[in-house]
């Protein structure tokens, strides 16, 4: 084995972390002594030891003289737990290869650069871009301040994701459902507007088939309160808060029937009679919520990737055809005159579920 299938082992490790580890990111570490794994660990919760140090206590005495992996640069600093850097030194480990640099300009990395004066030998680069898919939330968070968004949407093969009554369950299969669930579990956050709410009166819980999921935050689109009290996203929920976004100004008799058991209202811009989602991103990121998956409707899909905020889209096709044009498009509105004008989407990978299809690509930014 080589540095590729070490550093493969500490991504496959640091995996084990998503959905519990934001607002930090998922790493792994591997320790190697003469070929062999002889310490393992991972970040497993924010707030609890890094992937280091857990596999440098793994490794006990082993660590001395021995090669550590890890898929993000060792912090070089205090935060709520020590810095790595001086957990490394201290067992002896001779060489850490790292897949990728530290991109918080907050903390300024520092880690390589400390650990090579300490001379520590050390690889930059091996599965970089594995890397940095991995921590693609992390990443844009931290060099910006704003969420990663996901947009989501399952829809017939002729482009509808309900029929005409609204009907929409179920367009995709049991297996394409289970994979949104591991997308709910591993954001922050999860959106849709008001009108899905008065549709489908969805729960927006996780539900993994081998349990033990993370319930996302419930943010709602709805700029003139006009949510029932009843609906199932306002039921206090153990393991998640609800946020209403409504247009500014909130009247206050509307607000204090609704605040309280876990939902707040937060006031946001409105711009087309909507809300502003690019204005609204930087309100959430602000709440400190790193990620959002938006799971519609069509109004909202076709308002999000208007306003520029989508970063990747994960399209579910299911093998059925709707046979008109009455049913609810996954886009509602204006769209380009050109085709040069169409949101173009580069990095695309295909992925059955059975016999639906998911196509997984990110917007090309200009």
């Amino acid at each position: 084995m080589d540095d590729h299938d070490f550093m493969e082992m500490a991504l496959d490790l640091a995996l084990k972390g998503r959905g519990f580890t934001a607002p930090n990111p998922m790493v792994g570490a591997v320790i190697v002594k003469n070929g062999n794994v002889v310490g393992s660990g991972y970040h497993q919760f924010f707030g609890k030891a890094h992937a280091e140090v857990n596999a440098i206590n793994d490794a006990g005495g082993d660590a001395n003289g021995a090669t550590l992996y890890v898929n993000l640069e060792p912090c070089n600093h205090t935060g709520r737990t020590p810095p790595c850097t001086r957990k490394i030194l201290d067992p002896g480990i001779h060489r850490v290869v790292v897949a990728m640099r530290d991109p918080n300009t907050d903390v300024k990395g520092g880690g390589i650069d400390f650990l090579r004066k300490n001379g520590i030998d050390v690889s930059v680069g091996i599965c970089e871009e594995k890397a940095q898919k991995l921590n693609e939330i992390f990443v844009k968070y931290v060099r910006t301040k704003r969420p990663f968004v996901i947009l989501k949407c399952a829809a017939t093969l002729d482009g509808r994701i309900a029929t005409r009554s609204g009907d929409s369950k179920w367009v995709t299969n049991e297996q394409s459902r289970g994979f949104v669930h591991q997308l709910r579990h591993a954001v922050d956050a999860i959106l849709v507007g008001i009108n899905t709410v008065k549709t489908d009166d969805p729960s927006l819980t996780t539900r993994l088939n081998h349990g033990g999921g993370k319930d996302a935050i419930r943010i709602i689109l709805d700029t003139h309160l006009s949510i029932a009290p009843d609906a199932k996203v306002l039921r206090p929920n153990p393991g998640s808060d609800t946020i209403l976004v409504a247009g500014k100004p909130v009247i206050n008799e509307k607000k204090s029937a609704l605040e309280g058991d876990g939902v707040r209202i937060i006031e946001s811009a409105v711009k087309d009679k909507r809300i502003n989602l690019d204005a609204l991103m930087d309100q959430l990121g602000a709440l400190g919520i790193t990620s959002v998956l938006i799971e519609g409707g069509s109004c909202v899909i076709a308002s999000a990737l208007k306003s520029g905020i989508v970063d990747k889209i994960v399209f579910f096709y299911a093998p059925k055809i709707t046979g008109g044009d009455d049913g609810i498009p996954i886009c509602r509105g204006k769209g380009p005159e050109a085709m040069g004008d169409c949101i173009a989407v580069k990095d695309i990978t295909v992925q059955r579920f059975g016999d639906d299809v998911m196509i997984e690509g990110y917007i090309e930014k200009t």
